[in-house]
């Protein structure tokens, strides 16, 4: 193992936050029992978040940001895991209360990893991200619900974001009318590439919210919150679901009890922190399954990591498509 590696570092000082990119030992990990070669990790909204001090994500200091990464075990004592083995982490507070991906090597607990499936790489399950798991998730809750291909339209919010264009690509090719929703109509061909039969302005959702608007959709996975959440769930058909994982929009909900009680429609909250490690190793597993590898790699921008620190602002700025992906320097 090396004595020293680059890592981002977030400190706090009576000014503020402050990030700075420097080299720090296998000394100043946290606490774990498996010890990993970080060899990618992703950018995610959160991660922008943490990076920039915009919201307060992190929660302990000095720690490094990251909430996700894939690599390979380098000491385990952990008896799930063992050297060599090829491992990929989301969530479990990493990133916001221990260390995380963004740095040579990271110190977890065995508990918090999940075996990378056959058939992806380190460098494709981090294209995947905690985005794309947190996708993979949604379709889960919407299949549980018993939504199938013939059950009607499926809308998806932000679509050209991460979540959104794994969620797109995936609900194609698993055989359903997918519309997506984008508030950038640069990107109606891309959306398109990625399977989406139709392409409509997120504006159509920023109107005042009546308890029951026309039905429309069969189901969603919306991103957003806030006005564009309570609007979709006016428009869901009757016994129809929506998942909803995000609040790119806001946190608030200004919506009514009519679409639950008078359309039977369910709102499902996808939690990617904290999932069992059952539903997460399901969930990779069916993106492995699932997900086609040449539009993830179409949709994926791959980020010196140098560049992390502009990037977090690009990406609060509503201006990254797709994936961005970090490949970790040693």
């Amino acid at each position: 193992m090396p004595e020293n590696f680059p890592a981002y570092l977030i400190s706090k000082t009576d000014n503020g936050q402050i990030t700075e990119l420097k080299d720090i030992t296998l000394d100043e990990l946290m606490d774990g029992d498996v010890t990993v070669k970080v060899e990618y990790s992703t950018l995610n909204y959160k991660d922008g978040l943490a990076l920039t001090g915009r919201a307060p994500v992190v929660r302990r200091f000095p720690l490094v940001p990251g909430i996700d990464f894939a690599g390979s075990v380098v000491s385990s004592e952990h008896p799930g895991f063992k050297q060599g083995d090829k491992v990929v982490l989301n969530g479990f507070g990493v990133g916001e209360v221990h260390s995380g991906g963004y740095a040579g090597m990271a110190r977890v607990k065995g508990d918090w990893l999940v075996a990378l499936p056959n058939g992806f790489t380190p460098r494709q399950a981090m294209a995947v991200g905690t985005a794309g798991y947190t996708a993979m998730l949604c379709v889960l809750a919407l299949e549980q619900h018993g939504l199938t291909p013939d059950s009607g339209d499926i809308l998806v919010t932000g679509a050209a974001g991460g979540v959104g264009s794994v969620a797109v690509s995936l609900l194609s090719r698993l055989g359903y009318q997918v519309t997506g929703s984008s508030g950038r109509a640069s990107q109606r061909e891309y959306l398109i590439g990625l399977g989406a039969q139709e392409v409509i302005d997120r504006s159509e959702f920023n109107g005042k919210v009546k308890p029951l608007a026309k039905e429309r959709w069969a189901a969603a996975i919306d991103v957003a919150g806030g006005n564009t959440l309570a609007n979709v769930l006016s428009q869901i058909n009757y016994g129809g679901a929506v998942a909803a994982c995000g609040l790119a929009e806001s946190m608030d909900l200004p919506t009514s009890v009519a679409p639950f009680i008078l359309r039977g429609v369910t709102l499902y909250g996808i939690d990617s922190v904290m999932a069992s490690i059952e539903k997460r190793q399901l969930a990779w597993n069916r993106l492995a399954r699932d997900l086609d590898l040449a539009q993830l790699e179409a949709m994926t921008v791959e980020l010196p990591f140098s560049d992390l620190p502009a990037a977090a602002e690009e990406i609060l700025a509503g201006n990254v498509r797709g994936r961005t992906l970090v490949k970790i320097p040693s």
